[in-house]
């Protein structure tokens, strides 16, 4: 039997491949906003949530992204 999230919310893992990677959380509602930042050094990582006050989460720098749908890689700005 497979177990869910009683609480329907989606977890990512984020693993900075570089130092400084910064992981912001967005709020919902009419107005989206930055309610949380975190900065990761090369080789953290992070889980992550959606809740009912997180309705995206922004990540910049180099980083390994997963999620239950697969995994993407973000890329640093050049």
């Amino acid at each position: 039997m497979e177990k869910k999230n009683p609480s329907g919310n989606e977890y990512i893992v984020i693993k900075a491949k570089e130092d400084g990677v910064n992981v912001i959380g967005l709020t919902r509602g009419s107005d989206t906003r930055f309610h949380h930042s975190e900065k990761l050094d090369q080789g953290e990582v992070m889980i992550a949530q959606f809740t009912e006050h997180t309705s995206a989460i922004k990540i910049r720098g180099n980083a390994r992204i997963m999620t239950s749908y697969g995994e993407l890689e973000s890329e640093a700005k050049k």
